[in-house]
């Protein structure tokens, strides 16, 4: 057997309390506890929702039921919130984006669904009349068929399994029913009733000899008689086991019998949209993490707990076309941490480089807009040569600490300059075509863009070394912008401000602007890092009102945006650079103070356990 000198090349080592950075897999005996100790992975305990991209339906859409999974999802019928106006429409979701497709031949609501992207199966529900309907339809990857009707037309109607084996149970037609109907491909059948009447109920399942219904309304629909039961089917009966947390109707659910999500939905509550979510493991129900908007009667989709999807559905606020997709606990946790102060504080400059080799460059410091530039070296900041002209509110691209390049700001106007640093001094290049402040940036010396900027403008200029080129317009023109990219060819820009503060988030691949999955929390004057369009990273901005400064960390993995760990210190008007897995920032202001304090990022971290001896 080896020994532990053999696998890490040294001994175990004694510390008096703990080593400042051990590396995973390291152990060590702490002379102050009389233990050994060692640096484990730190991961997530908890399960999160990420938002994704928005259903087409720019008023919100309802009562859509859903079939597939996070990454290869649909949503079919519902209300559009733009009559309302009860609809056909079948949307398909690859885990970025929502594309219209063939409608169902039936427009409906409150349906229920089954089966996955390619094989999906639509049954019940009610028409534009509010008759209910017991149409059945199925999905082979292009169009919708009408086949076998339900023996019971119903709307409030839920369902598991797949095209050639699911469960039809609950709903209401002139009463809330414990109706249950299997489906074998052809045909439905009715079987043993649910234990407890009730509509709008959460389900998850394989098959009709394998499902899981939760939650709902033992009164009318939408009634405020919420229900908590849970009951297990096994191809023969119902059987009741435990209840959720939290009573509910209208909520989502993904997974089969024995591991399963519930999410959203309507409880007792004012207002009574939630956007709690509890996972079963096959005996119970336990709390985990909140959908970030709280709903109900969305389209859900999920074959596993771990890729579950919810989109559209009824807030406390207008109708929503906004999709969350679900990531379990396990994940890799980053985390910032105190590096060495800048050597004037200052907010709204902009940066180069990576945590252990960065330029710090231009601001406003308080009373003045600067040209101070600093090198930092992973641990201080070092003053070198100035900006030939002062400013703030600039773009910066660029990936070490010893070739950057700044462009724009302001004062004594909007500023049109461009400077390039060669690792001593900067040199002034083309200007832009049009001058600007509050604009982002990203790329390098030799491959930049300049993004967006004051005021909400739209204009998207490319870096070539040499001069500026007019290229594709930004979607959404906006300012106080953050932005990833190593070159301009594949760019990332989040956040921002209109005339209110954006959650937006746009894809560059060189030609033409794409929107994607918004951030989380929408925010202006933020910091971003990241190599390319499908990796980065959201630190800090302003959040309105009341104008404060945030902490808030999100990760962008191509497709969608997650809450990390925060900053240690809130800040605003922040600048910095790097990749989403290894990033710094420095500067901002909490009005005040105007800081200088620098914070490190790194993608993973450790977490030290005790080496038990019992």
């Amino acid at each position: 057997m080896a020994e532990y000198k053999e696998i890490h090349g040294t001994k175990i080592r004694k510390y008096t309390t703990n080593p400042d950075n051990p590396i995973t897999g390291e152990v060590w005996y702490n002379d102050t506890d009389n233990v050994l100790k060692f640096a484990f992975p730190a991961v997530t305990t908890t399960g999160s929702w990420a938002t994704g991209g928005s259903l087409n339906a720019p008023a919100g859409k309802a009562l859509a039921a859903g079939a597939g999974t996070k990454t290869a999802g649909m949503a079919f019928g519902g209300d559009d919130d733009s009559g309302p106006t009860i609809v056909a429409n079948t949307e398909l979701y690859n885990g970025v984006s929502w594309t219209e497709v063939n409608n169902l031949n039936q427009a409906r609501r409150a349906l229920a669904g089954s089966g996955v992207q390619t094989a999906a199966l639509a049954f019940g529900g009610a028409n534009p009349g509010s008759t209910n309907k017991g149409e059945t339809e199925v999905w082979n990857g292009t169009c919708w068929s009408e086949v076998a009707d339900l023996t019971t037309a119903r709307r409030e109607i839920s369902g598991a399994g797949t095209t050639t084996s699911s469960l039809a149970f609950a709903g209401y037609d002139t009463a809330v029913r414990a109706y249950t109907e299997s489906w074998n491909g052809t045909s439905w059948t009715e079987v043993a009733d649910l234990n407890q009447t009730r509509s709008a109920v959460g389900a998850a399942g394989a098959s009709n000899v394998s499902s899981l219904a939760f939650g709902g309304d033992t009164g009318e629909a939408f009634s405020p008689e919420k229900f908590t039961g849970t009951e297990s089917w096994n191809g023969t009966s119902w059987t009741e086991v435990n209840d959720l947390n939290t009573a509910r109707s209208g909520l989502g659910g993904a997974g089969i019998i024995t591991s399963a999500l519930g999410f959203g939905g309507q409880s007792p509550a004012s207002p009574p949209q939630t956007g709690k979510t509890e996972v079963w493991n096959g005996t119970s129900w336990t709390e985990d993490g909140d959908m970030s908007t709280a709903r109900g009667s969305m389209a859900s989709m999920g074959s596993s707990k771990s890729n579950a999807l919810g989109a559209g559905g009824y807030t406390s606020g207008p109708v929503t076309a906004v999709t969350e997709a679900w990531t379990g606990p396990g994940l890799p946790v980053g985390a910032w941490a105190t590096g060495g102060n800048l050597n004037t504080g200052r907010y709204a400059g902009a940066a180069s480089g990576n945590p252990t080799g960065s330029l710090g460059f231009g601001g406003y410091d308080g009373t003045a807009y600067v040209g101070n530039t600093e090198s930092y070296n992973g641990t201080n900041w070092t003053e070198v040569a100035d900006l030939n002209t002062s400013r703030g509110y600039l773009g910066g691209a660029g990936v070490a600490g010893t070739a950057a390049l700044g462009f724009g700001g302001n004062p004594p106007s909007t500023l049109a300059v461009t400077e390039s640093w060669n690792g001593s001094a900067w040199t002034e290049l083309a200007d832009l075509n049009t001058g600007r402040q509050l604009l982002g940036g990203a790329g390098t010396t030799t491959s930049a863009l300049a993004i967006g900027g004051f005021a909400t403008q739209a204009i998207n200029e490319s870096w070539n070394g040499t001069s500026w080129t007019e290229v594709g317009d930004l979607n959404t023109g906006r300012r106080s912008i953050a932005a990833s990219g190593n070159d301009n060819t594949s760019v990332l820009v989040f956040g921002g401000l209109t005339t209110a503060n954006q959650a937006l988030t746009e894809s560059w691949n060189g030609s033409a602007w794409t929107e994607a999955s918004n951030l989380n929390s929408a925010r202006q004057e933020l910091a971003g890092a990241g190599a390319s369009n499908t990796n980065a990273l959201a630190f800090g901005g302003r959040v309105d009102p009341p104008q404060a400064a945030q902490k808030l960390t999100e990760l962008w993995d191509g497709a969608s945006w997650t809450e990390t760990s925060d900053l240690n210190t809130q800040t605003k008007g922040n600048f910095g650079s790097g990749v989403n897995t290894s990033a710094i920032n420095m500067g901002g202001t909490q009005d005040p103070p105007i800081l200088a304090n620098t914070e490190e990022w790194s993608g993973s971290s450790t977490t030290t356990k005790t080496v038990s001896t019992d």
